[in-house]
């Protein structure tokens, strides 16, 4: 990646940090956005220290305009963008039935419409230098996860955005990839809304024993290199795909009871 821009969205923490540094450390120059500027540059400041070009751009992805800001910074900053990484993300965990619309709409806004926005205005600059457009999704998106009707759904919706994407420039050198790390050890279920749209402030599960946010950036920085069209991490996560296509009423059992056995679950 030595002489590549990228720019990855929600990196002030998880997986967007972790990408950030594992990009960093392979030779990217990176534009990096979130809503939290404190964090960001916190963040930009150590790499720039350690030698790496890097800017930091205020980024609510929700915000269309602010989107178009980011991608036109790293244009005017670096002159090319050669990677996209659509990472920012939020979660939720309620019943649908005792679920308020608003949370439903905010969850696409920054899982759907910010993929949307960036991509929009990236999309020419990634035709221009044949580079690689990448989505952060989750197993949400290619099962439905009981409990998170707004996750699944925001992610139902990047999958076939980005899919499309793909085959609509397959003779134009673009570079599609949707990455589904599973679960992994950040901070996005301590930060998940609950069904009137407040943080819910503790993860229901033990984050010790899920994979690590580094562990996942290197999966994703290779996947990238190579190319691939999907990255399915975590063996519990390729079960549950594999399984979905030929099995999808037992996974639904499966999947309800999984998610049953959650501290305080709405199923219990």
């Amino acid at each position: 990646m030595k002489g590549k821009v990228a720019i990855i969205t929600g990196s002030s923490s998880g997986i967007g940090k972790a990408l950030a540094y594992e990009l960093a450390g392979r030779g990217a120059d990176l534009v990096l956005g979130a809503r939290n500027i404190e964090k960001l540059n916190e963040i930009a400041s150590d790499l720039v220290y350690q030698g790496k070009n890097v800017i930091a751009v205020k980024t609510n992805v929700a915000n269309e305009n602010e989107c178009k800001n980011l991608i036109l910074s790293a244009r005017e900053k670096f002159g090319k963008i050669d990677i996209l990484i659509n990472n920012a993300g939020i979660s939720m965990r309620a019943l649908f039935e005792d679920t308020d619309l608003d949370v439903i709409r905010k969850l696409m806004d920054v899982n759907f419409w910010g993929t949307v926005y960036c991509s929009k205005y990236a999309l020419p600059y990634l035709l221009d230098s044949k580079g690689s457009l990448v989505g952060v999704s989750s197993i949400a998106g290619y099962k439905g996860l009981p409990g998170r009707t707004g996750y699944s759904s925001s992610k139902f919706a990047m999958h076939g955005f980005l899919e499309t994407l793909r085959i609509e420039n397959r003779k134009k050198g673009l570079h599609v990839l949707i990455a589904c790390p599973g679960f992994t050890e950040t901070n996005i279920r301590n930060i998940a809304l609950n069904a009137v749209g407040e943080q819910q402030g503790e993860s229901p599960r033990d984050e010790t024993k899920m994979m690590p946010a580094d562990e996942v950036a290197k999966h994703i920085a290779k996947a990238i290199i190579k190319h691939k069209s999907t990255l399915v991490l975590t063996s519990q996560g390729k079960m549950t795909v594999w399984l979905n296509k030929f099995f999808p009423r037992f996974m639904d059992k499966m999947v309800y009871d999984h998610m049953a056995r959650e501290p305080d679950s709405p199923f219990n």
